[in-house]
């Protein structure tokens, strides 16, 4: 071997290896990972998975226990509910739904949040004056309480839910966007960029947005357990998605009456959004982890 390829210097890992690198050190933020990649999965394979639709309804099989309890059956390995329907078959559709409803949350509230807050922060002036007073307002409420009027306003539904639970959630993304885009245009590349004529809506995409994409990510993946939450509660109060859809939060609902005959039916649906929610909480925090250079060292 030769004595050039000796002094090689070793070649740093790239953004995106040094990303995975620190990630996986937290063994919590793995294991949170690796939960939402099953949820993931069995929402996809719904259809496949579950061993009975949903909604079908078996006269037979009222309030069943699980497998393991007296009386249960491997027919319904989770038991059933007050109308006979399968729990295992609801809580993986239940669990489809939640997801979708957590990343529409978020994408909405991402996209209206940053376009809002890259403008507050470049723009300046009664612009942002205008924009922040009204995320204060909004911040001012609590969140649920605010959510349980909109979504009283615009009637109950799973579309109107998911609505106002973006408008809640709106003012974190505009200031961490607003604060983001404050750093970066005092910094000498975006002072470049512009001297060379880089336009405004050039100079927000393709300099600024980039480098403020981290925290974005970061309180977006915080922010899907939220919106979970939220649905399951606006659910749970008749708000959300309606019966006979099976979300968690109203099979929480419709279980109530039997929570001291039957557990599992109020039982398994809160222990499903429990574990969603410490999921991407915990996935989350190690994201955090690993993009703040603060926190690596």
């Amino acid at each position: 071997m030769s004595a050039g390829a000796l002094d090689t210097p070793h070649q740093p890992p790239g953004p995106l290896a040094e990303l995975i690198r620190d990630f996986r050190r937290n063994t919590g933020a793995v294991v949170g990972l690796s939960v939402i990649v099953g949820l993931i999965v069995l929402a996809v394979a719904a259809n496949i998975v579950a061993p009975y639709d949903p909604d079908a309804t078996n006269q037979a099989a009222f309030l069943k226990p699980p497998f393991w309890q007296a009386g249960g059956s491997f027919a319904h390995l989770l038991g059933t509910d007050a109308i006979g329907r399968d729990m295992l078959s609801r809580l993986i559709f239940g669990a489809r739904l939640s997801l979708l409803i957590g990343a529409a949350v978020v994408t909405l509230s991402v996209i209206t949040g940053t376009v809002l807050g890259l403008i507050a922060g470049y723009v300046r002036g009664a612009t942002e004056i205008a924009i922040m007073r009204l995320m204060d307002i909004i911040l001012t409420l609590p969140s649920l309480l605010l959510a349980i009027v909109i979504v009283a306003i615009l009637g109950p539904g799973i579309m109107n839910a998911l609505l106002a639970v973006a408008i809640v959630q709106l003012p974190h993304y505009v200031r961490i966007a607003r604060a983001a885009v404050i750093t970066e245009v005092a910094k000498d590349y975006v002072t470049a960029a512009r001297v060379s004529g880089a336009g405004s809506v050039r100079l927000l995409i393709k300099e600024v947005l980039p480098n403020c994409a981290a925290p974005l990510i970061v309180q977006a993946t915080l922010g899907i357990s939220t919106a979970i939450l939220d649905a399951a509660a606006l659910g749970f109060l008749g708000l959300g998605a309606q019966p006979p859809t099976p979300e968690w939060g109203t099979m929480l609902a419709d279980a109530r009456e039997f929570i001291l005959r039957a557990w599992w039916v109020v039982t398994l649906p809160g222990l499903m959004i429990l574990l969603t929610v410490l999921a991407f909480n915990v996935a989350g925090d190690g994201l955090r982890d690993a993009l703040d250079p603060k926190l690596k060292q």
